[in-house]
């Protein structure tokens, strides 16, 4: 395993929370975190700008008195999640917010930068970049990241289609800092497979979905809970970057999952609301849904990941 940095040390369980567009909140991050499994969002879920302002003072502020009653099980730190594609306008200001409140560990997607991981180095952050092959993992730390997120095959959202065995031996040949692993991730055995195969955390978006905290419809939530790795599409076409998007709801919008034209990778937008409206309609979703059988509490589906790891160790121990 990595030598970790402090940000990242201490964990109740080696979990990271993945930032869901438009659904995770700060009430699921702080849930999260309390839970001791590290919480995320996106900064592009307040909206407007100004409100990603609030959010990080509800968050602080509510894991600090948390932290002062609960000595005994002190809160995971939270991460926010930075888009940094060129057509996030607002990237600028979302930094200088996430730098007022140093935020601990900042989580880079579509694309790396040395500025950005600079500013997050200033106040002593952590930086996490996700990525779907390892050449861009090479890119990330060239330009200054602390951990990669490998992003395998069966990831919900913006996936890749390396085969996480693939992915993780080959970053593991010449990177030894943090590693988390997303790709179908949904129960406390599959967090133990993650770091049997060389990974520090799993990366688990998909289930939180169907939690009490997650801002999704409860139409979408019932979906996780009754779909499962069959139902799941990968498609270009709702934001111009491949994903895993459940049936139902491209059915929902009029549309054949089977027969999903290809989009203009060069129309991305995540700056303005074209990316916003597409998620909201069209329902992103990992292929490790099946393990999701009940909309329960935050802190009750990390219980049970938390028993289930327990488990899966000592059948391993048993068959030793």
């Amino acid at each position: 395993m990595s030598k970790l940095p402090a940000a990242l040390r201490g964990l109740s369980l080696p979990v990271i929370g993945s930032p869901l567009f438009i659904i995770s909140n700060p009430k699921l991050v702080i849930a999260q975190c309390q839970a001791g499994i590290v919480g995320s969002m996106p900064a592009l879920n307040a909206r407007p700008a100004s409100q990603l302002d609030e959010w990080l003072a509800e968050i602080t502020e509510t894991l600090a008195a948390w932290d002062k009653a609960h000595p005994e099980s002190p809160s995971a730190p939270f991460a926010i999640n930075q888009i940094v594609h060129k057509s996030n306008d607002r990237l600028e200001h979302d930094m200088e917010m996430i730098g007022k409140y140093k935020v601990p560990i900042v989580i880079t997607s579509l694309g790396a930068r040395t500025d950005v991981n600079d500013a997050v180095h200033s106040w002593g952050g952590v930086v996490l970049h996700d990525i779907i092959n390892n050449a861009f993992a090479r890119k990330a730390v060239e330009k200054g990241a602390d951990g990669l997120i490998a992003v395998a095959a069966g990831a919900g959202g913006h996936a890749g289609v390396k085969s996480p065995f693939a992915l993780i031996q080959e970053i593991r040949q010449w990177f030894d800092g943090p590693v988390a692993l997303s790709g179908s991730i949904a129960s406390g055995g599959a967090v133990l497979a993650a770091q049997a195969m060389g990974a520090d955390f799993a990366y688990i978006g998909s289930a939180f979905i169907a939690t009490e905290e997650a801002r999704a419809s409860e139409a979408y939530k019932q979906a996780i809970v009754e779909c499962n790795s069959d139902d799941i599409v990968y498609s270009n076409l709702f934001t111009g970057v491949h994903g895993n998007y459940l049936a139902p709801s491209i059915r929902a919008a009029g549309l054949d999952p089977a027969n999903l034209p290809e989009s203009d990778p060069s129309k991305m937008n995540f700056g303005g609301g074209g990316a916003a409206k597409a998620w909201k309609d069209i329902w992103g979703c990992g292929q490790g849904i099946g393990a999701i059988d009940a909309v329960l509490p935050a802190g009750e589906l990390i219980a049970r990941f938390k028993r289930e790891y327990a488990e899966a160790k000592a059948r391993l121990l048993n068959a030793a």
